[in-house]
């Protein structure tokens, strides 16, 4: 193995005790070498405090451009004839982004889906005009499916309506906790078409005329990431923005298996985030006269955050490799983000107990991954959703109503 890629990764993941990062190639090493140190200059100095405010640090997005996380040609090395990066860097790229914070990781999530939903369901047109300006983060994207009174049900319960008129399409209703809609430049919406019922998919831009934002406040978790209520009324969208390659809601569960799995992955990196941010701690923190990393009962708590992070990166690399051979489902969707949420949760709280009274001090890093672990346990497929899925798959009998 190349000496240069392989420090590189010993400091960029000593939390990889399978070594599984070695799987990366030499050019993703490097993009996310770069990435960490970009981070680590500009972000995570002033990250606490825009957590505080609840604001978002946009000139992130100048720097993804500039590092090239989406289309540096070092990640397209014999990939010339994919339309994406590999699977395996993108595990990695969630992993750093919420190693060092989980609101710029799922700021980033929320991005992609816009380039996913494109990329599956826009015509030729679409993507060549959308893709490349989202690749380079001169647009922004976001996407828009959940609904006030409907989430866990929005497959039967979506209720915000499309109609066709006078060569143009009209839109009425609300969605609801719509990450960065109020910033983004292109917004896909959901919305049951009156003429089949079907779900379709539409771009929505911040002037489409009847379109209305109102940022949700006093949120606990991901603070930064400014999630929105939208509302339409008769919001008119030209032929264009609409994607017709979205022809029912099984389109639209084939676009979001992927967006599970990167939930799953935010889980390995945030839980990544919490065990640095705790040794910092651990090993700087004295008491009767030495480091509290030095007493057993501490040691024995990092071994479990240690364990629970190598385990939830085992299987994001798992996930990521089924997905780049074309070997997946929603049933491993959901077998991930529950794994990984679930010992997200549990590393965070041990994180938060050894930090003490400073474990609730967003000061120290910790405390704010401990908060914004729940936001992660509970979106894009909630704990109990993914856990019906699953044993609908083992019983096979199905439980929900």
């Amino acid at each position: 193995m190349n000496v240069d890629k392989l420090t590189k990764l010993q400091e960029l993941y000593p939390e990889d005790l399978l070594g599984l990062s070695k799987k990366l190639t030499t050019g993703e090493v490097e993009v996310l070498y770069n990435l960490r140190q970009a981070l680590e200059k500009d972000i995570q100095p002033v990250m606490a405090e825009y957590w505080d405010k609840a604001e978002f640090p946009v000139q992130v997005y100048e720097l993804y451009n500039r590092v090239g996380i989406m289309n540096n040609p070092l990640l397209y090395v014999e990939r010339e004839n994919k339309e994406t990066y590999s699977e395996v860097y993108n595990a990695f790229l969630f992993h750093e982004l919420a190693r060092m914070d989980t609101s710029i990781a799922t700021a980033y999530t929320i991005h992609r889906m816009a380039h996913t939903v494109i990329l599956q369901g826009g015509n030729e047109e679409q993507k060549a005009h959308y893709l490349p300006k989202l690749e380079k983060f001169e647009l922004t994207g976001c996407f828009a499916l959940t609904e006030p009174l409907n989430g866990s049900d929005i497959a039967k319960g979506l209720k915000t309506s499309a109609r066709k008129e006078n060569g143009k399409w009209v839109l009425n209703g609300e969605k609801y906790w719509i990450g960065a809609a109020n910033t983004a430049d292109v917004i896909p919406v959901f919305a049951r078409d009156e003429a089949d019922g079907q779900i379709k998919c539409f771009i929505l831009h911040h002037d489409t005329p009847g379109v209305e934002f109102e940022v949700i406040k006093h949120k606990m978790a991901l603070r930064p990431v400014q999630n929105c209520k939208i509302t339409m009324t008769d919001a008119l969208v030209e032929e264009s923005q609409f994607l017709p390659k979205i022809e029912g809601f099984g389109d639209v569960t084939r676009v979001f298996q992927g967006s599970r799995v990167d939930v799953g992955h935010i889980a390995t990196g945030t839980a990544a985030g919490s065990l640095a941010a705790t040794l910092k701690y651990a090993t700087e923190r004295e008491q009767f006269g030495r480091p509290i990393a030095k007493f057993q009962l501490v040691q024995e708590k990092i071994a479990r955050m240690g364990v629970k992070v190598a385990a939830n990166i085992a299987l994001s690399v798992i996930m990521a490799e089924n997905q780049e051979a074309g070997d997946f489902d929603t049933v491993n969707a959901s077998l991930h983000k529950m794994h990984n949420a679930m010992n997200l949760r549990e590393a965070v709280a041990l994180g938060r107990e050894i930090c003490g009274g400073n474990g609730i001090n967003i000061d120290y890093g910790v405390g704010k991954f401990f908060a914004d672990a729940e936001a992660v346990y509970t979106y894009e497929g909630s704990h109990d959703i993914n856990a019906l899925i699953l044993s609908r798959a083992l019983t096979g009998m199905g439980a929900f109503v």
